[in-house]
């Protein structure tokens, strides 16, 4: 099975802007930055979530403390995943417990991925409360989760597929919708 691209959903300046408006989002929800900490997802959303501390320190020149999050072994395919599969190190420098939480991901897809988020999270203390943020929300969703912060609604078909790509990682960006044919 291949994957063929479809067109660009979202270009660079798209994703600057759509990180500006959830930044803004996240501070007029949460009424400022007090007991604000984000948390990105490997792989990529770990870069958003520095991208969205960066904004919001410039918007309120209050810098936000950012955790990662690698939630290879919370997975709930983790026995499916293969022989060896690639576990990074979660870094999370801070006491989550009593704190407002953003996790941060890049598409939001079937919710799996963020529910072993929030089991990885739970596993480091109690938060006062935690939301969703995520560039692209591609619908599909098998758990009952729903993103507090969207940068893009990207309606998909089962045959298509979202490609983030982010200039810490792929050294550019871009939002991609392929087509996966036989």
């Amino acid at each position: 099975m291949t994957a063929v691209e479809k067109g660009k959903v979202m270009d660079e300046n798209d994703i600057r802007r759509a990180l500006i408006r959830i930044a803004h989002e996240i501070l007029e929800s949460n009424k400022g930055t007090e007991g604000l900490y984000l948390i990105g997802i490997r792989n990529r959303g770990d870069s958003l979530a520095h991208r969205l501390a960066a904004l919001i320190e410039e918007i309120e020149g209050v810098k936000i403390p950012v955790g990662i999050l690698d939630i290879t072994l919370y997975r709930d395919d983790f026995t499916t995943l293969g022989t060896q599969p690639v576990v990074h190190e979660t870094k999370i420098p801070f006491d989550v417990n009593g704190k407002t939480v953003v996790l941060v991901d890049d598409v939001l897809f079937t919710g799996r991925t963020i529910r072993a988020a929030l089991d990885e999270i739970i596993d480091f203390g109690r938060p006062k409360s935690m939301q969703l943020a995520v560039l692209v929300d591609r619908g599909h969703r098998e758990l009952p989760i729903r993103a507090d912060y969207v940068g893009k609604n990207v309606p998909t078909s089962n045959s298509e597929t979202v490609d983030v790509m982010l200039k810490e990682v792929d050294g550019k960006d871009a939002v991609i919708l392929k087509e996966l044919r036989e």
